[in-house]
């Protein structure tokens, strides 16, 4: 059989406006080409140290054990339940998307008795439900919600719960993978027990690992739970003592990675936490307003909208993937699609991190026009853009 012939790469810059990876910032590729390091080398131990001060600095935080899990954010959700959860436990897990699911999945996997608090695609979790289900299951250990979520575009407020579950003696797990970097993740203001997020969203870092926040009751927990870590990979009273004082071994640490996220918490502690709030606020509302002159409609009510990203229902008789492809093949933009009941209904388009600018924003509506129009759809000419103008000019 003949060999089969290498083929070259042909990869092309693309600017990625779905729900993640985003765009690192040209730094934060720069330093994944730094010299690799053996992982408990002095030089690089110095730089774990640092990227977890930055850590707790994003995080808005002191909890000491702050570090990136090595893999991505998913290994951020499955660390929080395999370390929070012991075999035959009570979960109460918020549901308003296909992240909830995913939870719900790995807490049954973890031999759980999951209990579900179900809302409405592109509507935020109801509080008074999570305070009847914490009522009817006073055994629970923790509750799991999504601040941010990816599927939806909701932003879920997240104060009345943590109050709700505090004051039963639960455990919050809150999944902040969109959130971390373009919104306030109320770590410490709210005493949120374990959050998780990943790289490769508003940080502006590629994908490949997963910032986690763990207080000091929870990781005591961790430290003495009854039963093993299901997950000996993913298993914190092990992994801690690796980014703790004792540098012990547990596993080979992406040190590339480590650099790339360092930079990116560096160009993040550059700009400023607010102002980097801001910045993500302020281009999401001209985004809507472009969008909204353009005739197009938005999944969620402005008071729940993720500014990070933004979901948007299909016209009427518009091709999903036919239109994606064009957008990506003749702008080199990509948006995502919907995901289980959005499918083929909606695009979220996010503005995350780096690709949160005046510039994104403009170049991706004159696009979406010329698309939308070729595509049958009756657009007003300009009019995405002009709104959007308007929009920053307000503003200055």
């Amino acid at each position: 059989m003949p060999e089969r012939e290498i083929a070259q790469r042909a990869t092309r810059a693309k600017l990625l406006l779905g729900p993640g990876p985003s765009n690192p910032d040209p730094r934060v590729l720069r330093a994944l080409s730094e010299p690799t390091l053996g992982h408990l080398d002095p030089d690089f131990v110095s730089i774990m140290d640092e990227t977890t001060d930055l850590l707790r600095y994003v995080f808005t935080t002191k909890n000491r054990l702050t570090i990136p899990v090595s893999g991505t954010g998913s290994a951020g959700m499955e660390a929080a339940i395999v370390n929070t959860l012991e075999p035959g436990d009570t979960a109460i897990i918020c549901v308003a998307g296909v992240f909830g699911e995913r939870m719900v999945d790995v807490a049954t996997r973890a031999g759980a008795r999951v209990v579900r608090v179900d809302a409405s695609w592109g509507a935020p979790v109801d509080p008074d439900d999570v305070r009847k289900a914490v009522k009817l299951n006073p055994q629970a250990k923790v509750v799991g919600i999504v601040h941010a979520e990816t599927s939806t575009g909701v932003l879920q407020p997240l104060d009345e719960i943590a109050r709700i579950a505090h004051e039963a003696g639960m455990r919050l797990i809150v999944d902040a993978v969109t959130s971390l970097g373009g919104v306030k993740v109320p770590v410490d203001e709210l005493g949120l027990d374990f959050v998780y997020s990943g790289t490769q969203k508003c940080l502006s870092c590629p994908p490949g690992l997963a910032p986690v926040t763990v207080n000091d009751d929870t990781l005591s927990f961790i430290k003495n739970r009854k039963t093993k870590c299901q997950s000996w990979y993913l298993d914190l009273s092990m992994i801690e003592r690796y980014w703790g004082s004792e540098r012990f071994y547990h596993h080979t640490a992406p040190v590339n990675m480590i650099y790339a996220l360092n930079e990116a918490l560096r160009i993040i502690k550059e700009e400023g936490l607010e102002a980097r709030w801001r910045r993500h606020c302020l281009n999401q509302q001209a985004l809507v307003a472009g969008l909204e002159a353009m005739g197009l409609k938005l999944v969620v009510q402005p008071e729940y909208r993720l500014p990070s990203l933004t979901t948007v229902f299909l016209p009427e008789g518009l091709d999903d993937v036919r239109a994606r492809k064009k957008l990506l093949d003749e702008f080199g933009i990509e948006v995502g699609g919907g995901l289980g009941k959005f499918k083929g209904k909606v695009w979220r388009i996010g503005l995350m991190g780096t690709n949160s600018t005046k510039p994104v924003v403009l170049t991706l509506l004159t696009a979406m026009e010329c698309v939308l129009v070729e595509e049958g759809v009756k657009v007003p000419r300009g009019v995405g853009v002009a709104r959007a103008l308007e929009v920053y000019s307000a503003a200055e």
